[in-house]
């Protein structure tokens, strides 16, 4: 395939396609859907800044997943967690299995399972087994050689069987973030806007995720309004990856699912960021949800 090059509006077209497929890759890379997205954010302002500095691109779609890749592994070194450091002695001749017992246990693994693995047999994983990338394709995002890959992939696979079976301890929730959080959240279901609005910081940053971000009260008063003219929506505490969280569902919907979450910031007893998932979808898909008012 020759090289081409991108317009800003085929590459945002292409982004917005992408998003949930790449979320999914670097959530499953840090281990959390919140830090997921935060990469995905990042991977998009760097394949906009590579456009504008005039990249020319061969197969664009493998591109953007390295660019993924990549900023994945800055986030893991900012968190200082160790990299890999895979050895390729006796790897070669190892075979690529068709493993569909594998690649549906993957798929379904958890992110904290994920976290289990090295960075080299995370990658390998989720770019095979849950992304359905060739091996080929898998060097090519992850800049290893064939023999690593392969190396990471088989280790990779057997630790997440390994995984599969161990359970997991539900958090508690701190009596002040109940507190808190049943205030904000029975007042927002009686739709007392007025009454919320009066809780949040004069200077709060409010980012509803996949749409737009709000600065300081007098913004944020428009985000409160258009939950005011929506009815599809009702809310109720939970955790997210173990952090306290507002849930929504949709009590419209049969079987009342979640269908977003809202991350709430406090200060006191002052709200000073809300981080509202609740047009990121994909987030949901491979969240850690565990409702506490069911």
């Amino acid at each position: 395939m020759s090289t081409q090059k991108l317009d800003r509006a085929t590459l945002e077209a292409m982004l917005a396609g992408l998003r949930p497929k790449l979320h999914r890759y670097c959530a499953r890379m840090s281990g959390s859907v919140i830090d997921g997205e935060d990469i995905v954010q990042e991977t998009m302002l760097k394949a906009l800044q590579a456009l504008d500095g005039n990249a020319v691109v061969e197969r664009p779609e493998q591109w953007l997943f390295r660019i993924a890749h990549n900023a994945a592994q800055d986030h893991l070194r900012r968190r200082q967690r160790e990299r890999s450091r895979m050895t390729e002695a006796d790897m070669t001749t190892i075979e690529d299995p068709s493993a569909v017992a594998d690649a549906r246990l993957a798929a379904a693994a958890s992110l904290r399972s994920f976290m289990q693995l090295s960075v080299a047999q995370r990658s390998a994983v989720i770019l095979v087994d849950v992304l359905g990338l060739s091996l080929s394709e898998t060097c090519e995002v992850t800049g290893a050689t064939l023999a690593a890959t392969k190396a990471a992939l088989h280790r990779g696979r057997g630790e997440l069987r390994a995984l599969a079976s161990e359970e997991t301890v539900m958090p508690r929730l701190d009596a002040d973030d109940e507190r808190r959080l049943r205030r904000y959240v029975d007042l927002f279901n009686a739709r007392d806007f007025d009454a919320v609005r009066a809780l949040i910081a004069e200077d709060i940053q409010l980012e509803v995720v996949n749409r737009t971000r709000l600065s300081g009260k007098a913004q944020a008063s428009t985000y409160f309004g258009n939950y005011d003219r929506a009815s599809d929506w009702a809310l109720s505490l939970g955790f997210v990856e173990g952090q306290p969280a507002v849930l929504i569902r949709d009590p419209q919907t049969p079987d009342g699912a979640v269908r977003g979450f809202m991350l709430v910031e406090w200060l006191d007893e002052q709200v000073i960021a809300i981080r509202d998932f609740r047009y990121a979808p994909y987030c949901v898909v491979d969240a850690d949800i565990r409702p506490i008012d069911d």
